[in-house]
């Protein structure tokens, strides 16, 4: 076993220190950082992804696994400029108005992370204002809008409805999840797409900008 697949085996397993430690030797050893990031550390992702599809690991395990993953990103990143990291694309997330459900959220945004995309995350309970104002500022090709409440829902449309009345709607693709929504929802409301779960929202994300 190469210290490549000892590092993707620790991210899979969720083992932080080992992550850590493995990051570090490989630095030390003068290893290329993008080698580091893509061999290692974003392999161990791709153990996770077809585990979690066939429910032979849970939300907090993939949590577990994302954030050891993060940890070794961290060590490595210093190492190398912004315009280096090979990024699929710019996504901006948020949980809509109202609703301050994160933990699906949060977890997107590590899969999306891990999967090789630049994710900005507005945090919950964010208007329709905010997401306008992000989309200008950072220019994402994806907008995702998360909501665990029915109540919450109607802010999603809203916040749609925000973008088209500023013109910022053209090409631009949003997409929509969270426990209460769903495929038929997104279509109502003029979303690019629904995704159920973390894994899901990445193929998407990819899909959608291939």
């Amino acid at each position: 076993m190469n210290d490549f697949s000892k590092l993707a085996d620790s991210v899979f397993r969720g083992d932080f220190s080992t992550v850590a430690n493995l990051t570090k030797q490989l630095i030390d050893n003068g290893v290329d950082p993008l080698e580091i990031i893509n061999k290692g550390l974003i392999e161990g992702m791709n153990i996770v992804a077809p585990k979690f599809k066939a429910g032979e690991m849970f939300v907090p395990e993939v949590m577990m696994a994302a954030k050891s993953m993060h940890t070794g990103l961290e060590l490595v990143k210093p190492l190398i400029a912004d315009s280096d990291v090979p990024s699929k694309g710019t996504v901006l997330m948020g949980t809509v108005k109202g609703d301050l459900h994160d933990i699906g959220k949060n977890l997107v945004v590590m899969i999306l992370q891990s999967g090789g995309f630049k994710v900005i995350d507005l945090g919950v309970d964010v208007p329709a204002e905010k997401f306008v104002e992000a989309v200008k500022e950072h220019k994402p090709q994806i907008v995702g809008l998360s909501a665990l409440l029915t109540t919450t829902m109607p802010a999603m449309k809203e916040t749609i409805n925000a973008l088209q009345e500023v013109g910022l709607r053209d090409g631009l693709k949003i997409l929509v999840g969270g426990a209460p929504v769903s495929q038929s929802f997104a279509k109502e409301i003029g979303a690019n797409g629904y995704a159920n779960d973390a894994m899901a929202a990445k193929e998407l994300c990819e899909n959608l900008l291939s």
